[in-house]
């Protein structure tokens, strides 16, 4: 077995030795077809290089585009900004004044009945001089 192992790998490598003593030659034809390839490479890279300053150009139309609707934004947000502070400030003033006109209307509903409350109080403090159940009555709900 091993000696047909070495002899099929002898083959292969005598095989391979043949197959690199081969020279490819390199005819005229193949000159002239390398030097058609050559122009056509540098063709298509002209092309090339053409087409990408085409898109360049293009794109830098697109980027014109998208610096204009930013300004067209950033204008639209400072008139927003200022509409929003005046808004703001409107809100603010009403909040203001609706919790002052809340506090006057308090007081000046306040001022008729605590004034009436102290003249009764005053009132029944000069009664409970007289009557002890009164005095009683007051001294239990803290008026005495």
């Amino acid at each position: 077995m091993k000696r047909f192992l070495l002899l099929i790998a002898a083959f292969l490598f005598a095989v391979g030795l043949k197959a690199q003593e081969q020279s490819i030659p390199y005819s005229q034809a193949d000159r002239d077809r390398m030097v058609r390839v050559e122009a056509q490479l540098e063709a298509l890279n002209k092309r090339m290089d053409d087409q990408t300053s085409h898109n360049d150009s293009r794109f830098s139309g697109v980027n014109d585009r998208f610096d204009e609707v930013s300004k067209k934004i950033d204008r639209l947000e400072d008139k927003f900004d200022s509409y929003f502070m005046w808004g703001f400030g409107l809100v603010l003033m009403s909040i203001f004044g609706l919790m002052g006109f809340i506090i006057y209307d308090r007081r000046t509903t306040l001022a008729p009945v605590e004034s009436k409350t102290e003249r009764i109080i005053k009132a029944l403090k000069d009664l409970a001089e007289k009557d002890p159940a009164i005095r009683e009555a007051l001294k239990n709900t803290a008026l005495w």
